[in-house]
């Protein structure tokens, strides 16, 4: 075994539930893992405490099954919106806002909605911006950071420093890789915010406490972490431009690396920088919450071993529960069209499973009109991507070739985050 292949980085993933590690060899390999609980510390998931104990207990059971002086990088992702203003030394100073927390003061709503561009992915009332005129009145504030942030800090001593994933829905402008000029006028203190690193840069070693509590090397690097829906994506094995991902859960999100950021803010469409690519995804109402509306798991499964995937229905379905798209199609009365409806439950089925696949392929074509590329291969995660019959549907109509996932687990994406800092900081 040469050099390299004996090293190893570590991927953090904090979750609404609880904390996931991975230590991952050079060459992508998962070698070992653990997960906690955040109800085994908290009954508070915006307990800060808690947050910090769950990573120490998935990481300590993770460096348990492996020489932890081979650890040469540590990355960490973390709710995206979620965040916490802190002293100097990082001791939290009020309760966090939670990624969907709102802000109930409007007048920081419209401060924001006054002066961001259309573009800008800090509108709303769960954005970190509002979060920030907030929390930046509370007393002895050093600066407001980001969950993913402050975890990061426990590591380096450094509370200061965030990544171009979490800092998106705080105002940070990707393009220009800045915090810009307007983020002031909205009566924000920009002193308050973090200095900003790519995700995947290298940011400091280990702090020698840090070093010394979970028995790693003092020259480990803790590199710039992302949010978890990036690191969700990135643990697939997806990285060139037309890369697709889609989930197919309750709903169907799409995701697909670009080579140039798309902002499409009617379709609330917006891009996370990773290196010198673009992540760029939308949202349908359509998915699983339509199959769930008329057949139960075991009827799906049962109906599905009696469907052909090769012969199409013919019916023209845009799968909806109630009237509202957002994306392919941005319109809050979009109808759903769902007849005529079968007499055969089977065909039925097979019709809904061709109309969520057809607004599937509609939805990579919207994001190449926008100025993506092409979708060139898919890799499919979700509870859906398990249906043989409708993912034959879903390669017959997308018509580009359907990839195997590496990983499901967010915490492996940030792994490969890691590997790219320890790359760049020359450690691997």
């Amino acid at each position: 075994m040469s050099g390299d292949d004996r090293k190893l980085v570590v991927g953090i993933d904090i979750g609404t539930s609880g904390a996931r590690a991975v230590a991952m060899a050079s060459n992508g390999a998962v070698v070992a893992s653990g997960a906690a609980k955040l109800s085994s510390y908290s009954d508070d998931h915006r307990d800060p405490s808690g947050w910090w104990k769950a990573v120490q207990a998935a990481l300590g059971e993770t460096l348990g099954g492996i020489d932890r002086q081979t650890v040469r990088a540590l990355a960490i992702d973390g709710t995206s919106g979620t965040m916490l203003p802190v002293g100097q030394s990082g001791a939290p100073l009020a309760t966090p806002m939670m990624y969907n927390d709102p802000v109930a003061d409007r007048a920081f709503l419209d401060a924001v909605s006054a002066h961001a561009p259309r573009e800008s992915a800090a509108h709303g009332a769960t954005s970190g911006l509002a979060k920030l005129l907030a929390f930046q009145s509370v007393p002895g504030t050093f600066r407001v950071i980001h969950q993913a942030d402050w975890l990061a800090g426990h590591f380096t001593g450094l509370y200061d420093v965030s990544d171009e994933n979490n800092a998106l829905k705080t105002g940070y402008d990707p393009v220009s890789r800045s915090w810009p000029e307007w983020i002031e006028k909205t009566g924000a203190r920009v002193d308050l915010l973090p200095d900003v690193m790519p995700a995947g840069a290298p940011v400091a070693a280990i702090s020698p406490a840090a070093a010394e509590a979970f028995g790693l090397s003092a020259d480990l690097v803790v590199v710039a972490g992302t949010t978890d829906g990036c690191a969700s994506f990135l643990a697939t094995g997806a990285d060139q431009p037309g890369d697709g991902v889609s989930a197919l859960g309750t709903t169907l999100t799409v995701k697909m690396l670009s080579d140039r950021p798309l902002f499409a803010p009617e379709y609330g469409l917006y891009s996370h920088r990773i290196g010198e690519m673009w992540l760029a995804g939308g949202a349908s109402n359509t998915g699983g919450v339509v199959l769930a509306e008329h057949f139960s798991p075991e009827r799906i499964a049962a109906l599905s071993a009696g469907i052909d995937p090769s012969v199409d229905t013919g019916l023209d379905y845009y799968p909806l529960v109630k009237p509202g798209e957002r994306f392919p199609v941005a319109d809050p009365d979009f109808p759903p069209r769902m007849s005529p409806r079968p007499a055969d439950d089977a065909a039925f089925l097979k019709a809904i499973f061709e109309g969520i696949a057809g607004v599937e392929s509609l939805a990579y074509r919207r994001l190449t009109s926008l100025g993506g590329p092409a979708l060139r291969s898919l890799r499919s995660v979700g509870g859906g991507a398990k249906n043989a019959a409708w993912t034959a549907i879903r390669a017959r109509k997308l018509g580009v070739p359907f990839l195997p996932v590496l990983s499901e687990e967010a915490a492996a994406g940030t792994a490969r985050l890691a590997l790219v800092g320890a790359r760049k900081a020359g450690v691997l």
